[in-house]
């Protein structure tokens, strides 16, 4: 039961009546069965299996390198940790841009072998024919804009969007996801005016990461939220706690008690006595 109470499955028509009540939507990413657990226990609305797992789980110095057997690999272990949240795979890096076909069919395995409900696709017209191609093959989509990391290099780094006269494109890529089908689109590190004015200019959920309060609900990185990895701290990430430093205090209490060797004790040992042991090997194996 999560703490929430609700235990029934999040649906894309349930993300459609949020945004229409003005109920945000909260979305939070999962690499493994655990975290997978503790997100759905927390009461969340989405699990997003990103590729960001490249950096934090995996430790790739960027989010290209991820393939898509490791991506599925993740996104199976997610999905059998968590039942209730709406599922998003992230689709990695050139597994969607080459041809529809391959766009549909690397889409396709994330549905079928992972159980996902749904992918996540970086860009706007670019990639507008391997959106469509996915939609009419009955897999839902979710759009991403802004600050996309697997093309962070061709943006000049990881930085804010849409501070230019490219804003104009940003919403008019909105409108072009929404119309190839897509149900929703994850807005990254762009200026919060600019959020809220396509957050009102589209009919389907905006959810923000680093673009402000206005969207129709929020997504953080597991890692970032509990203080896990600190080789990069985006400006718009809340540190909700600092578990990185804990973790290493316990690895190191363990083993100071091993060399010290006062762990394991008594009590994490299972006891026979002497008497019992020789018995036991006198009688099963004829011990002299």
């Amino acid at each position: 039961m999560s703490v929430t109470g609700r235990m029934k499955k999040m649906t894309l028509a349930e993300l459609n009546r949020k945004k229409k009540a003005g109920e945000k939507i909260t979305m939070f990413t999962a690499y493994d069965y655990p975290g997978a657990q503790m997100a759905e226990e927390a009461g969340m609305d989405m699990i997003l299996v990103g590729d960001s797992l490249a950096m934090t789980v995996l430790g790739h110095p960027d989010t290209v390198s991820v393939t898509m057997d490791e991506m599925l690999h993740h996104c199976k272990a997610v999905q059998r940790g968590a039942t209730a949240p709406f599922l998003v795979g992230d689709m990695p890096f050139m597994s969607y841009h080459a041809d529809p076909f391959e766009a549909v069919k690397n889409a396709g395995r994330f549905i079928k072998e992972a159980r996902m409900d749904a992918v996540k696709l970086e860009g706007g017209e670019n990639v507008l024919p391997a959106i469509e191609a996915i939609v009419k093959a009955g897999i839902p989509v979710l759009g991403h804009l802004g600050l996309t990391p697997q093309t962070a290099t061709a943006l000049s780094g990881y930085k804010v969007q849409g501070t230019t006269a490219a804003a104009r494109t940003f919403i008019e890529d909105a409108r072009l996801l929404e119309k190839a089908g897509c149900f929703g689109i994850v807005l990254e590190a762009i200026p919060s005016p600019l959020a809220e004015l396509i957050t009102d200019e589209i009919n389907i959920p905006t959810i923000g990461i680093g673009a402000g309060a206005a969207c129709d609900g929020q997504v953080l990185v597991y890692h970032d939220i509990l203080g896990l990895y600190d080789q990069f701290k985006p400006k718009f990430v809340k540190q909700y706690a600092e578990m990185k430093p804990q973790i290493v205090e316990a690895i190191k209490s363990y083993a100071v008690e091993v060399r010290n060797g006062v762990f394991p004790a008594a009590e994490h040992s299972f006891s026979m006595k002497k008497e019992e042991l020789k018995n036991l090997l006198e009688r099963d194996y004829e011990w002299v």
